[in-house]
């Protein structure tokens, strides 16, 4: 198994590719490929990005089958199931880097913000479990002057979202802070532009 710096550079490759429109070789779905990973999985990263359906992290960063570990869940917030499944995929196969991947103009921040500024008596039920997660990383920026100008605001919160996602996967079990600590492991951010398909790596 590759490690987490060569790792990264395989994603930072892929998503040149994809950007550029020289898709490579190692995007395979051949039925070879399919064959080989029907016996065993090495996924050289674990992905937790946004449900958004234009931000697929296969294509995105130009892998195959058998590459990512995928999970996707709206506003790619991090709840227990999401800790697990990295914590499963990090120590049943060895994958060593998680990319928490946000995106431009994620409609759950864009949620999010117009549920916190109804009057909580009018906000939706069914939005709760993704806004009360979100939240926490948003609403200090609603007291600042970037709240003024509605298009920073929401640019400033996509990254603080995917920043406070980093920070609780880091801590989001024994098992995960233990492999940080040994090297075996590293948890990184990422922003997707829709705009123009690159991948922005945060903090690393």
């Amino acid at each position: 198994m590759i490690d987490a710096d060569e790792a990264l550079e395989r994603l930072r490759k892929g998503n040149e590719r994809f950007v550029s429109e020289t898709l490579g070789s190692e995007a395979c779905a051949t039925p070879t490929r399919r064959r080989e990973v029907a016996v065993a999985q090495a996924p050289f990263a674990i992905i937790l990005g946004c449900s958004d359906s234009r931000v697929p992290a296969e294509i995105i960063f130009d892998q195959g089958l058998g590459d990512l570990f995928v999970i996707r869940v709206a506003g790619n917030i991090v709840a227990p199931s999401q800790v697990d499944s990295v914590e499963f995929a990090a120590e049943r196969y060895g994958t060593p880097l998680v990319a928490v991947v946000g995106h431009s103009t994620c409609g759950a921040i864009l949620a999010t913000l117009e549920e916190l500024a109804r009057p909580a008596a009018e906000q939706s039920r069914s939005l709760r479990s993704i806004v009360d997660r979100v939240r926490p990383s948003i609403e200090p920026l609603l007291a600042t002057d970037i709240a003024r100008d509605h298009a920073a605001l929401v640019r400033h919160s996509v990254r603080a979202n995917i920043r406070a996602s980093v920070n609780q996967l880091r801590r989001g079990s024994q098992a995960i802070e233990q492999l940080i600590r040994r090297g075996k492991l590293r948890v990184v951010g990422a922003e997707y532009s829709l705009q123009t398909g690159i991948v922005e790596f945060l903090d690393v």
